[in-house]
């Protein structure tokens, strides 16, 4: 039974070889063998012509070992396979039973669509597979391809590269660790860390996906775009080289590297040709100073502009913060050039300890040191302080406001000023309450309280004792204080008015828990 089975398979490998094409001698002006240096080989010299499955190949010498089907070829090696695959190379050795080759010493293989050079290429006939590992050039129409170690599937006509991977052409340059490269689509999809360098921004991430042909990627995994001043990352990047377009979406923050500017968002999206950048879910602009930047935020932010003359848009639920200067309103308009901030309806400011409201505010800082230069209340200005026992008010259809050390230190209301003025000596005692009325009242202010007051035309009104101060004057008409609204922390930004705030919703649960 044992022999039974040892000849069966015996039969069967007999079987299979026997079915393997045998390598056949076409063409050799010297034929003959030499035992004691190439024991069993048959000795090929001159004009070489062998044939194989399909494939032809010429060369100068050749020792063919017709028993195990293997053939060694020395000097200007030429491989034909059909019309597709043709290669040349300094030597050769190939095996007829498995179809694999190993060619060395300038080795080129081309075929319609690529051109292969190496030093030593692995070619499987069977799969139509081929690869190096010493270094290689690749070339097609659309670009070179050099890598340490690749493979070459013919059928799929893609390249599988590992190792200094560099994809190139006149336009860009893929730098790559891992890639697989389809040489009749110009696409590739890398699977580490890789860089795209255009002539219009430098691209990273270390997963996804790049056309060379039409310059659209798709960057993953720590992805970044650097374009001249603005610098734009995200969990995934789309890029759109022709129409000069990028979206990022996941933790996308874009820096402007010129106006120490940063941009953070849920999704952004960039359009170099018209240099403007959309920015949404959760926005938020940092203007980066060394001790005290500026955090505004809406439910839209939109930057346009060069970066000589960036502009900074915001809609809706706006809010600002900073140490000293917080805000509020429905949309926003900055200059960064000239350092100009306006706001629109029913916009709000807290300087230090005053309420500021009117119907449109602006702002304008030194556009350098990011310090308050002076205010501008149009129309329906009001400014309230709270007192101890009451509150400090001025209104006027204007106001202008000067700061210093981002303090205010003048204030005029021109047209129909009014003021309610709780006045204390040094000890902070309460000596009197003034109500007064002046088209034109200048204030000097120290420590944001209010130090002197200057009616410029005849005012009309009275200074009461605090005893005999009526209740029914202690507010101006359009009284509204708004402390509830003020963002105490940068985090505050992102709470909208008809949302609960994380403080409110710890007061509620504590009443609960304590009820319960």
């Amino acid at each position: 039974m044992k022999y039974n089975i040892l000849f069966f398979i015996s039969f069967i490998t007999c079987l299979g070889f026997s079915q393997n094409k045998k390598i056949k001698i076409l063409n050799s002006e010297q034929t003959y063998k030499d035992e004691a240096r190439y024991p069993r080989a048959v000795i090929l010299n001159g004009a070489v012509k062998i044939s194989h499955d399909g494939a032809i190949m010429t060369c100068n010498k050749a020792l063919l070992y017709s028993s195990q089907n293997l053939l060694h070829a020395y000097g200007e090696v030429k491989v034909n396979q059909g019309d597709t695959i043709k290669q040349s190379s300094d030597y050769m050795n190939y095996n007829g039973n498995t179809k694999k080759a190993i060619s060395w010493g300038n080795v080129v293989l081309t075929d319609p669509s690529i051109k292969i050079e190496t030093d030593t290429l692995h070619f499987d006939r069977e799969l139509q597979e081929m690869y190096y590992n010493c270094n290689a050039k690749i070339t097609d129409v659309n670009n070179k391809l050099t890598s340490k170690n690749g493979t070459y599937y013919t059928e799929q006509k893609k390249f599988t590269a590992t190792t200094n991977v560099v994809v190139s052409n006149p336009e860009n340059k893929l730098v790559s660790g891992h890639l697989d490269y389809y040489t009749e689509s110009g696409q590739t999809y890398f699977y580490g860390p890789s860089t795209i360098t255009t002539k219009e921004s430098v691209a990273y991430g270390e997963r996804g996906f790049y056309d060379t042909k039409i310059g659209i990627s798709r960057l993953m995994k720590n992805a970044k775009i650097n374009y001249d001043n603005r610098i734009i990352e995200g969990d995934s990047i789309f890029s759109n080289k022709e129409k000069g377009f990028a979206s990022s979406t996941g933790n996308t923050i874009v820096t402007d590297t010129i106006n120490n500017m940063i941009i953070k968002g849920g999704y952004a999206e960039f359009h170099r040709l018209k240099d403007s950048v959309l920015v949404l879910k959760r926005p938020v602009a940092i203007s980066i100073v060394e001790k005290d930047s500026t955090f505004i935020h809406g439910d839209t932010l939109l930057i346009t502009g060069k970066p000589e003359d960036r502009i900074v848009r915001a809609y809706h639920h706006v809010k600002i913060f900073k140490s000293d200067l917080q805000g509020k309103c429905d949309s926003l308009h900055t200059k960064q050039s000239i350092g100009l901030t306006k706001m629109f309806k029913n916009p709000i400011l807290w300087s230090g300890e005053n309420q500021i409201t009117g119907d449109s505010i602006h702002l304008l800082s030194n556009s350098k040191t990011n310090q308050l230069d002076s205010l501008f209340i149009k129309t329906n200005a009001f400014i309230i302080q709270k007192d101890s026992v009451g509150y400090n008010q001025i209104k006027g259809k204007n106001m202008y406001g000067k700061f210093v050390d981002n303090k205010l230190k003048t204030l005029l209301a021109k047209g129909n000023g009014q003021v309610v003025n709780y006045a204390r000596d040094e000890m902070k005692k309460l000596i009197a309450i003034m109500k007064m009325s002046c088209s034109n009242i200048l204030f000097e202010l120290d420590e944001n309280a209010v130090k002197n007051i200057k009616f410029l035309n005849m005012p009309d009104g009275k200074t009461y004792p605090p005893s005999q101060f009526p209740v029914t004057e202690e507010k101006l008409k359009g009284f509204i204080w708004r402390a509830n609204e003020k963002p105490l922390t940068k985090e505050d930004i992102f709470i909208h008015d008809d949302e609960v705030s994380s403080q409110d919703l710890k007061k509620k649960v504590s009443n609960i828990q304590q009820n319960n």
